[in-house]
This record gives C-alpha cells, structure tokens and sequence, in this order.
C-alpha cells in the first residue's frame, strides 16, 4: 500500500460548520470523480498499529485539473478527536492520502442522473456535476437533490440550476419535502440513482426508490461491492 504524504496548502471556509482542506498533488497520484480515499493525520502510523481515531474515510471533492486535492468535511462544536485536530490545524500541515478508490464514477449510460445526498454528502458529487458541464457526453441530463437543514447550502456557484445545460440543482431543508421530491424523481423508472449520506439516509433512499420500482442496478453508493450488496439485499455471485 503507498503512502502519499503531502501538506495542506489551503483551508477554505464553506459555510460557518464546513471546510474543505486544500492538499498539494503527491507526483504520481491520480484519482477520478466520485474518489473517495483515506484521509490520516501525522502520527496515525507511529505506532505497531495505525491509530484509527487520526484516519478517516472522506470523499475528494476536486477534479485532478484543479491541481489539488480537495477534502470537504463538516466540524460541529462537539466533535471527535480528529476533527478538533483538524478544526485547528495549520496550511503547511503535512497530512497522509492512500487507499483512494472510486464507487461512483459518472455514468454514461445516455440516462437521467438523480444525485440524492444530505448535507456535506454533496462534497461527492460536486466532481462529478463539474466533469458533465464540462463534458455532457452520454448523460441526458442531472437532477441534484439535497437536503440541509442548516440551511447553509454548499457550492452554491457550482449547484446552481443551468436548464441550458440541463443540470438542476435543488435544496431542501426538511425531511418531509426530501422524501417527497424523492418519490417524485422515482417517476422516471430508467434514471440512475446516486445516494450518499449516513447509512440511515441511504437505507431511508432504497426503501422509497425500491418502493416505486427502481431496480437495485439503477442505485449507486459509496459503498465497495460487499456492502453495496447488503444495502441492496442482493446476493453476490460466490
């Protein structure tokens, strides 16, 4: 497994609870959109064993032209020890990346997308959205729901509705108007369905979409192959 060590060279405040940590490109590391990886703080691999409470598995929320690598995470007042490390952390900060991986690519299957999140979940979706402005190739059109209820939506100069482009970005800030919205998505019984969110919102999405006749298929997690199976109930080939 490689390592990559590299330091933060930015820290942009997105909303009062969410930041994103901007980190320098390692030579050689490559990822693509959807990208999750892990995420780990300096001394997390000092010991016999890594210490788990300083990595964290967190989704990239640029694009490799961007030229750096984003991390988009929410730190509330209460938090756990790695984000009151990273609520006070330095640019020039060195940080570790590895396991990098992604279960969400953009589909271009010539089809509706719905991308489904709650929260700082949208941080997964903004590369994906960015690649089909920049390239609408084989996707019909993106619909982005998501639900908030602080009410401070992220990336507001990214979702934000182009119908010229056919790219609809939408925002709640209550549950009831959500699973609603989602229900009426589900009306299109050929779309691609991607979720993410905590496990309880992902469980919450198949239920509805399963309910209106969307095949497990037609759903994306973030989620590798095993787990993506038990949230679908589906049995994998042995």
């Amino acid at each position: 497994m490689q390592i990559y060590w590299t330091k933060i060279n930015k820290i942009i405040e997105e909303t009062p609870e969410v930041k994103t940590y901007m980190l320098d490109l390692p030579e050689g590391f490559t990822w693509e959109e959807g990208s999750h990886t892990h995420f780990a703080l300096k001394g997390f691999n000092a010991g016999e064993k890594p210490n788990r409470a300083l990595i964290r598995h967190m989704s990239i929320s640029t694009l490799p032209h961007e030229n750096s690598i984003g991390i988009t995470t929410r730190i509330k007042e209460q938090c756990s020890e790695f984000k009151s490390i990273l609520k006070n952390i330095e640019i020039g900060t060195e940080v570790a990346i590895f396991k990098t991986h992604s279960n969400v690519p953009l589909k271009r299957d010539n089809k509706n997308i719905y991308l489904l999140s709650s929260g700082v979940g949208l941080a997964t979706f903004r590369p994906l959205v960015l690649d089909y402005l920049e390239r609408a190739d084989n996707v019909n059109q993106i619909h982005s729901l998501n639900i908030d209820s602080t009410k401070d939506f992220l990336f507001p100069n990214i979702f934000e509705s182009a119908p010229a482009k056919k790219f609809i970005a939408q925002f709640v800030d209550n549950r009831k108007d959500y699973y609603e919205e989602v229900k009426n998505l589900a009306a299109d019984k050929e779309g691609l369905f991607y979720v993410v969110g905590s496990d309880e919102f992902l469980a919450q999405n198949i239920e509805i979409l399963r309910e209106q006749g969307i095949q497990p298929e037609q759903i994306m997690l973030d989620k590798h192959a095993q787990q993506r199976a038990e949230f679908l109930s589906l049995d994998l080939p042995v």
